[in-house]
C-alpha cells in the first residue's frame, strides 16, 4: 500500500508535463522548492541595470521581496520549470549591448534598427510564453492545485506603457516574471540539471515556472 502511494505521489503532477510538451516546451521538469535559488542581488541588479526598475506593477520593487518571496516557496510542495524556444534573433552586435544600442545617441541607425526588431520579436515571444504559463496554471487549478501560480519570462509586455498612474489593465494575466522575485534562473537550472547558454547565442531561451500546491 505504501508503495502504491509513493509511486501516485513522484507522478502527481506529470500531467502538467505533458501539458507543457503539448504547448511547445524544449523541457519540462518537476523539481521542489528548495531547488529555487532565491538571491537578493538578483533584484540589486534589475534596480542597478534594468530600464523598467519601477514602470511596471510587476516589476520590484512593486514585488514581493526576495526575502519574502523565500517564505512564500515554503508554502509549495512542487515546481514546474519549463523552456520555451523564442523567434527573437540577435547577431553578436546586436546581442552585445541590448538596452545600450536603443538608448545610447551615438548607436548607429542601423543597429539601433536591429535592436528594435529584437525586442518587438522578443516582447511577442514573452507574450506566447506568458499564454501558455496561464494555461499550466488553469491547468493545475482545474485538477484542484487551487492556489497554483505561474511565473513567466521577463517583463510584463501586456501593455505598450504600464498603467502605473492607475490600476494594472490586466489584473487576471499579468504575472511576476521569476528574476523580479530574486530568483536565480541560470543557477536554478544548474541545480535542476536542465541546460541555458548565457548570455545567448543568436535566440533567447525563454523560462517559466509553476509553483503547485
Amino acid at each position: 500500500m505504501l508503495k502504491r502511494r509513493s509511486k501516485k505521489r513522484a507522478g502527481e503532477f506529470q500531467f502538467l508535463v505533458k501539458e507543457a510538451r503539448r504547448l511547445g516546451t524544449i523541457e519540462a521538469k518537476i523539481v521542489t522548492p528548495g531547488k529555487l535559488a532565491v538571491e537578493d542581488r538578483v533584484v540589486l541588479k534589475c534596480k542597478s541595470g534594468c530600464h523598467m526598475y519601477g514602470h511596471k506593477f510587476v516589476c520590484p520593487p512593486h514585488t514581493p521581496t526576495p526575502q519574502e518571496f523565500r517564505k512564500i516557496l515554503k508554502e509549495y510542495r512542487a515546481i514546474l520549470v519549463v523552456k520555451f524556444p523564442a523567434k527573437a534573433e540577435a547577431d553578436e552586435e546586436v546581442g552585445r549591448s541590448l538596452a545600450k544600442n536603443l538608448f545610447a545617441p551615438d548607436t548607429p541607425a542601423d543597429l539601433r534598427a536591429r535592436t528594435k526588431e529584437f525586442w518587438d520579436t522578443w516582447g511577442g515571444d514573452k507574450r506566447r510564453i506568458l499564454v501558455a504559463m496561464l494555461a499550466l496554471e488553469k491547468a493545475a487549478f482545474n485538477e484542484g492545485y487551487t492556489l497554483a501560480i505561474a511565473l513567466t519570462a521577463g517583463s510584463c509586455t501586456l501593455c505598450e506603457k504600464c498603467n502605473m498612474e492607475g490600476t494594472c489593465t490586466h489584473p487576471s494575466m499579468a504575472r511576476y516574471s521569476e528574476h523580479a522575485l530574486g530568483v536565480n534562473v541560470k543557477k536554478t537550472l544548474q541545480n535542476i540539471g536542465m541546460s541555458i547558454t548565457f548570455p545567448f547565442e543568436n535566440h533567447p531561451e525563454g523560462i517559466g515556472m509553476l509553483l503547485i500546491d
